[in-house]
């Protein structure tokens, strides 16, 4: 790390961060941190090289990955994310760029530079850390991750491998993390017809919206990754061919049969067991699938006849419409999408109309007059919407008021109260229920402050950060009461420092202090309580007899204040005649340190 990098705090301690968290797993899938250390103004790492590629550089190479190699890599990554959970560890920038192939075929993951750890999930602050692209819903809402976060990483990734390309696209990092907030994450099939349905279904679950609907840690995705392959690799025709138990009938058993060997089936035999739990396994899915396909063979003949009979009053006959498509038209240049409507035989209107639309980029298509996905009538005329940005709105009155009206005041401001980003927060100044702050989202994606008055956009997401009163007072308490106290409200209480006070008596809490100075408590956080030590007290020497420089040397040794009485002047302290005959604390007595001590040769 370059010194002019060191100068700033945060990404020094992301620096340091990363070989923590990386040099606490040994796993083949995770690339080791051999050393961390500093050299005059410069920080190192020493890392293990790996010659090879990442997987960006595979998937731009190839596009779309084949089942099998899918199943391989995302092995190796959730087998090495697996371990970092297991240790404790979020890594919160997991993609492709980060996921290296080596020469020699091993397969690691490496940038641990914003892990955390996993029982740390709170506001990430100023802005989201983490590529827009792979960023679960709640850290876009609320800047929190924890092991599921990479777990919808992990599903994005996925998805990429499957079909080519992201799930979400769009002109600004906004729209893109506007889309992880609220949009659900296609099935990769759409684009690649050749995924398992399998494979889809395992997306979906990486990727649903709400964290308690995702795996709940990379363990538990490998596991079902490892069934899902295994699932695929399994011959399910029903003519496949079983191994049939070989037994000795009696003599006179099943039609007088002498003791000859028979070969007879489970049913026959009534037998269990695995391999027979298995046999019916089989058996039930082949059956399923026969009568889907049967179901689906009927539904598609019909779809067929009817087409036929339709298609001509529809294809070229007097009912035959143009639909406006979405695609090619929507997000594009005017120049694009008028080509496309034109091709579809529709006649545009040369004077496009502004309109302001707060998810299309300024200049770029929002939508037609009809809208989009009409159908109408060949040589119909259409006018293009160009986007004229999100529509300025002011901040309407929301901090400094009950949460009830501020929830009605965004509403009326036609602004987005967003419930996953708003937060409870103690305030010893402002009632409960009452609006503290309000936060919301930049042209980046990025958390910002957001006050009364403030310029903003229409339909943008605002978060409200209500107060719920202060903390309980614990001063003067016992650790444990103070503890249970604090647990009464939600917030867990740890031993923090110990320090002296005058007021507080030794062993009595003198308060508390949030894990990061300045950070606002609350409910769910973890605080640190101060104990006190009592007064600092020190014990006076006896300083009797010494040189009047002597004594006052080992006074100001000790931490006190020393005053010289006598007439002689400082350069004749040192010498014999200077002694000290009297001091106004007596030699043995303990008071506070910082006192003034009075010396005097008199």
């Amino acid at each position: 790390m370059h010194g002019h990098l060191a100068d700033d705090s945060k990404f020094r301690e992301r620096f340091i961060q990363e070989a923590r968290s990386a040099a606490r797993l040994a796993h083949p899938n995770v690339v080791n941190v051999f050393d961390q250390g500093q050299d005059t103004d410069m920080a190192y790492l020493v890392m293990e090289y790996l010659p090879g590629i990442t997987l960006r550089d595979l998937l731009t190479e190839r596009h779309v990955l084949t089942t099998e190699q899918t199943f391989d890599i995302l092995e190796a990554v959730l087998a090495g994310l697996a371990a970092a959970h297991k240790a404790g560890i979020v890594h919160r920038d997991l993609k492709p760029e980060n996921v290296l192939l080596a020469d020699d075929g091993r397969i690691k993951i490496g940038d641990f530079g914003l892990a955390r750890a996993a029982s740390a999930n709170t506001a990430t602050g100023a802005a989201l850390l983490g590529t827009i692209a792979y960023l679960s819903p709640e850290l876009v809402t609320r800047g929190i991750a924890d092991t599921r976060s990479d777990i919808y990483a992990v599903g994005i990734m996925l998805y990429e491998m499957l079909a080519g390309e992201q799930p979400f696209k769009g002109e600004q990092p906004m729209q893109i993390a506007y889309q992880h907030a609220n949009d659900t994450v296609p099935v990769p099939s759409s684009k690649n017809s050749r995924v398992p349905v399998e494979l889809d279904e395992l997306v979906l679950w990486a990727t649903a919206r709400e964290p308690d609907e995702r795996p709940r840690d990379a363990r538990m995705m490998l596991d079902q990754l490892l069934e899902t392959r295994e699932q695929l690799r399994t011959p399910t025709a029903a003519t496949t061919a079983l191994p049939q138990p070989t037994v000795v009938m009696p003599v006179g058993g099943f039609g007088g049969s002498n003791e000859e060997t028979q070969v007879l089936g489970a049913r026959a035999q009534g037998a269990t067991g695995p391999v027979n739990d298995a046999t019916g396994t089989l058996a039930i899915r082949t059956d399923r699938r026969r009568r889907r396909g049967r179901w689906l063979i009927a539904v598609v003949t019909a779809i067929v006849v009817l087409a036929g009979t339709t298609g001509w009053y529809f294809g070229t006959g007097p009912g035959s419409l143009v639909t406006i498509p979405e695609e090619g038209v929507v997000r594009q240049s005017v120049e694009a999408a008028s080509a496309v409507l034109t091709d579809l035989s529709l006649v545009v209107d040369k004077t496009p109309v502004e309109v302001f639309d707060p998810f299309i980029t300024q200049g770029l298509v929002a939508g037609t007059d009809p809208a989009i996905g009409t159908g109408v009538a060949k040589d119909s005329p259409v006018t293009i919407l160009v986007s004229k940005g999100p529509e300025p709105v002011t901040v309407p009155e929301i901090v400094g008021v009950d949460e009830a009206t501020a929830k009605k005041n965004l509403k009326d401001g036609r602004l987005v109260y967003d419930e996953k980003s708003s937060l409870e927060q103690f305030d010893g100044t402002v009632p409960a229920g009452t609006v503290i702050a309000a936060t919301g989202l930049d042209d980046a994606g990025a958390t910002i402050a957001l006050a009364n008055g403030d310029p903003y956009f229409d339909q943008r997401p605002v978060g409200l950060i209500v107060s719920v009163g202060p903390l309980p007072t614990v001063s003067g308490l016992t650790f444990q009461q103070a503890v249970d106290a604090l647990k009464e409200v939600g917030v867990t209480g740890i031993e923090g420092s110990r320090t002296f006070d005058d007021t507080v008596p030794a062993d009595a809490v003198i308060g508390v202090q949030p894990e990061t100075a300045d950070a606002p408590i609350r409910p769910g956080d973890t605080v640190l309580v101060v104990i006190s030590k009592g007064p600092d007290l020190v014990e006076v020497p006896n300083v009797i007899g010494m040189t009047l420089a002597a004594a006052k040397s080992t006074l100001e040794s000790d931490g006190f204040v020393v005053t010289v009485d006598t007439n002689l002047p400082p350069e004749f302290w040192g010498y014999e005649p200077a002694k000290t005959k009297s001091q106004s604390t007596a030699g043995g007595k303990s008071i506070k340190r910082g006192s003034t001590v009075t010396i005097s040769d008199d």
